[in-house]
């Protein structure tokens, strides 16, 4: 058999660890032979390969990023993007096709399998950890420790010039990454896209904590909106996918805040350092199982499959399934974290 592999979506760390165990045990045990497609779904669509062996996936576990590339390509946007998906998977003669991505991609891949009767597996990837079919996206713990990192750093700053410090995280729909790193970074408020904020119980906590010569953190996502305003953008600009650019909130957070406070207040935008460089132990642990479980359904023929944590169990689920909704914040959660504001 020759099988397809593709990363589509942001990058994240842990993405090649998922590309080495599927290769790895594909070889060693079924005696498959794989092609990578560059660039998410833009490669079956232009036919553009790289070769995958194991001295191709050979040393590539403790880096970030992919070796395959990754685009936001959404080939139901493109002029005849799933027949010419179609005819490449035919010119490489490949039988089955292995999607590594999130929400986006996954639901291309949901589609094809279902609609057109192209053999997917899927593999989740989003370091939002926001795929309700699965305990754990891989690439959600390097986020939350990187953001966590960048807290405990900041809040020496804070405190040497008594200042406001604002930390916007990714999170356009969860507040996972603020939830996590927020609570472990010691942050004195957290805000996220699930619950609208009120800017004057912000102010409120943050004056509470200068009364007591104590500096405020403040994490927030970049998706979270205030009460009576609305999700601040970069930039009018859509992807193929129709999501906007997000971007802002921080530094509108940080003005509001010093106008109604006072306080000198500055932002830090983690970005993209939140899904860059090498992933996590735990990262690479979750990312090399989900490559192997998804190998092993493509052997069982086991298609319009995702790939999922329970547990420590992995399970597989229809991709559409793990695709219809996202998982989001409870509000009870979010409440559990509410005794650390002010």
């Amino acid at each position: 058999m020759r099988v397809g592999v593709l990363t589509g979506g942001g990058d994240c760390p842990g993405l090649n660890a998922v590309i080495r165990g599927i290769v790895r045990k594909g070889t060693q045990e079924y005696g498959y032979e794989f092609v990578g497609f560059r660039d998410g779904w833009r490669g079956p669509m232009e036919n553009d390969t790289v070769p995958l062996d194991i001295p191709a996936v050979r040393g590539i576990l403790p880096r970030g990023g992919t070796i395959l590339g990754s685009s936001r390509t959404n080939p139901f946007q493109q002029d005849e993007g799933v027949r010419r998906i179609k005819e490449t998977l035919a010119k490489q003669e490949v039988e089955a096709l292995i999607a590594i991505g999130g929400e986006d991609t996954l639901g291309v891949a949901a589609r094809l399998a279902g609609e057109h009767a192209v053999p997917c597996v899927g593999v989740p990837k989003t370091i939002d950890n926001d795929l309700s079919a699965t305990d754990y996206t891989f690439g959600f713990d390097t986020a939350v420790g990187v953001a966590t990192e960048a807290i405990d750093r900041l809040h020496t700053t804070a405190e040497s010039h008594m200042r406001v410090l604002v930390v916007e995280v990714m999170g356009r729909h969860a507040g996972w990454i603020a939830l996590h790193s927020g609570l472990a970074g010691g942050a004195n408020v957290i805000l996220i896209p699930e619950q609208r904020f009120d800017i004057e119980q912000v102010c409120r906590w943050i004056d509470s904590r200068f009364k007591v010569r104590y500096a405020p953190i403040v994490v927030v996502a970049e998706g979270a909106m205030p009460k009576d305003g609305q999700m601040v953008l970069k930039d009018d600009s859509k992807d193929s996918f129709g999501h906007v650019r997000l971007s802002g909130v921080g530094e509108w957070l940080a003005k509001e805040i010093e106008a109604r406070t006072g306080k000198e207040a500055r932002t830090t935008v983690l970005g993209h350092t939140q899904r860059g460089g090498t992933p996590s132990a735990f990262d690479r642990w979750l990312a090399t199982r989900f490559g192997l479980h998804a190998i092993d359904a493509v052997r069982d023929g086991d298609f319009g499959k995702m790939v999922a944590l329970r547990g420590t169990d992995i399970v597989r689920v229809p991709i559409g399934e793990a695709t219809a909704k996202l998982k989001t914040v409870d509000p009870a959660l979010y409440a559990e974290v509410g005794v650390f504001f002010g």
